[in-house]
C-alpha cells in the first residue's frame, strides 16, 4: 500500500503559529522532506527543528535561487522521485512548507508531480499576508472591499496599473525589487498609505512606514497598502 504525502504549512516562522495538526504530523513523521537553498540551511526545517523526531529520515530538496526555471524544475523532479520511492515503500512523507502550501508555496511543484499516482493531503498554514497584517496591526479588507496580492518581480508598468486599480494590497517577494516598488508607489502618491514588514513573527522582525523602510530588503519582506485610510488603524 502506498504511503500518503502530507504538504504541511508551517506559517511565517514563529513555531507557535503551527496548527495542532501540523505539529502532530511532524512529531509522528517517519520521513520528513523540505526545501533548502542549494548549499544553505532550510528555513522550513529551522521552524520545526524542535518537533522533528530524531529517528525521522530527512529528504532535503536543494532548490537553486535563480530566475531560470530549468534548474529549479530539475531539483523538484529529483525531490519528487526521492519522495515517491518512500511512498511506494508504504511510508508516509511529511513535506514542510513555509507559510501555506498552496499560497506561493513550493509544495505545489511536488503536488503536481505526485498527485496522480499517490494520495496527497494538504494541511493549510498561516499565510505571510495575514501574519504581516496582524503584526502591523493593519486590517486589510472589510465588507465588500477587495484585497489584491501582487508579486514584487512583476514588470514596473504592470505593477503601476495593478496598484492604481486596487483598493487594498499586499505586495510579496519584495527583496531586490524594493527600489522599483517604492518608486511606483511614490509616483502614485500612495507612500503614506503603505507599510513595510520584514520577517514577520521572528525576532528579527521589522515593521515601518514604507517611507522609513531600509534601502535593501530580504526575500521575506512585504508591503501592505490600504487606500483612503490610515494604515495604522
Amino acid at each position: 500500500m502506498s504511503g500518503i504525502l502530507y504538504g504541511v504549512g508551517l506559517g511565517p516562522g514563529d513555531p507557535e503559529l503551527l496548527t495542532l495538526r501540523a505539529h502532530r504530523l511532524i512529531r509522528e513523521a517517519a520521513v520528513v522532506a523540505y526545501p533548502s537553498l542549494a548549499g544553505g540551511e532550510s528555513f522550513a526545517r529551522a521552524i520545526v527543528a524542535g518537533v522533528i523526531p530524531p529517528t525521522a529520515r530527512e529528504i532535503v530538496l536543494e532548490v537553486p535561487m535563480t530566475t531560470e526555471r530549468a534548474p529549479a524544475q530539475a531539483a523538484y523532479d529529483d525531490g519528487a522521485a526521492r519522495i515517491e520511492a518512500e511512498l511506494d515503500a508504504g511510508r508516509d512523507v511529511v513535506c514542510l512548507c513555509e507559510g501555506d502550501p498552496f499560497f506561493y508555496g513550493s509544495f505545489m511543484y511536488l503536488f503536481a508531480r505526485l498527485r496522480r499516482a499517490h494520495a496527497v493531503e494538504v494541511v493549510p498554514g498561516v499565510t505571510s499576508v495575514t501574519a504581516c497584517a496582524a503584526r502591523a496591526g493593519m486590517p486589510l479588507a472589510a465588507r465588500n472591499e477587495r484585497l489584491t496580492v501582487l508579486p514584487g518581480p512583476l514588470p514596473e508598468d504592470e505593477l503601476r496599473a495593478r496598484i492604481a486599480g486596487a483598493e487594498s494590497l499586499a505586495i510579496m517577494k519584495v527583496g531586490r525589487h524594493l527600489p522599483k516598488i517604492r518608486g511606483v508607489i511614490d509616483a502614485l502618491g500612495l507612500t503614506d498609505s503603505a507599510v513595510y514588514v520584514e520577517r514577520a513573527s521572528l525576532e528579527s522582525e521589522v515593521i515601518r512606514p514604507l517611507a522609513e523602510a531600509p534601502r535593501a530588503a530580504p526575500y521575506f519582506s512585504m508591503i501592505l497598502l490600504t487606500k483612503g485610510a490610515d494604515p495604522w488603524l
